[in-house]
């Protein structure tokens, strides 16, 4: 094919449009510099995990993770270690989900009330959970050997922000929305429950307690509309 003016002129036509879609992109993400600083760390710690050996991989992260074995020693280093490494290693799926649900609950917050949400749910979820295990392991329904299970991600967080932004939809939507969140994480609690199963139920509970947080965050939103992305020159 050859190439005329007009291709040309038809390529040139184009190229503000990109532009506008990366400026747009930018200011979205400078918006919630906490969600997209915690996803780059997410990011690197993915890439890290697989250059591991399978072997060396779960022994690594069962030091990071909230286990009882390691909550009885270094709680305060296993939990906030434990919330920059994703179970599975998949990253791009967490984008995503921190793109609909976390950066929009930090414009709307504002980083550190959003950062408050992200932290209770995520420490207060691992304890009733992990606490629920331990009183299992004593009854004797849960192997001893459960001290040692693997419990790293950041799902408890997820969950508690996912709850949360109920409070910035309007009715009637806003109960449609909590219902869904409320049964999605409700239903694994009805057949063969797990401690995190129970830790992600705790959280969203623990999201929506977090009401005093958003009160006079700004007008309620109908899902029908579309969030305005702030100007580059206005500071989020």
């Amino acid at each position: 094919m050859s190439i005329t003016s007009g291709t040309i002129l038809a390529g040139v036509n184009r190229l503000p449009r990109f532009s506008g879609v990366r400026r747009a992109v930018w200011s979205y993400v400078r918006s919630a510099p906490g969600t997209y600083l915690w996803l780059t760390v997410l990011f690197f710690t993915t890439v890290a995990l697989h250059h591991m050996s399978p072997e060396f991989e779960q022994e690594f992260l069962r030091q990071r993770s909230t286990n009882l074995h390691e909550l009885s020693r270094h709680p305060v280093r296993v939990l906030i270690a434990s919330a920059m490494w994703i179970d599975g290693g998949h990253w791009l799926p967490y984008a995503l989900l921190y793109s609909v649900f976390h950066a929009r609950a930090e414009r709307w917050l504002g980083t550190w009330r959003w950062l408050t949400v992200c932290v209770a749910s995520h420490v207060l979820a691992t304890l009733v959970s992990e606490g629920a295990l331990l009183k299992a392991i004593r009854d004797g329904m849960a192997p001893e050997s459960s001290v040692n299970t693997l419990d790293i991600g950041v799902s408890y967080a997820l969950a508690g922000v996912a709850a949360v932004l109920g409070y910035r939809i309007r009715g009637p939507w806003r109960y449609v929305y909590l219902a869904v969140v409320l049964v999605f994480f409700a239903v694994p609690l009805t057949a063969g429950p797990t401690f995190t199963d129970l830790g992600h139920f705790v959280a969203v509970l623990i999201g929506l307690g977090c009401y005093p947080l958003v009160r006079g965050r700004g007008r309620l939103r109908n899902p029908k509309e579309t969030d305005a992305v702030p100007p580059d020159n206005v500071r989020p």
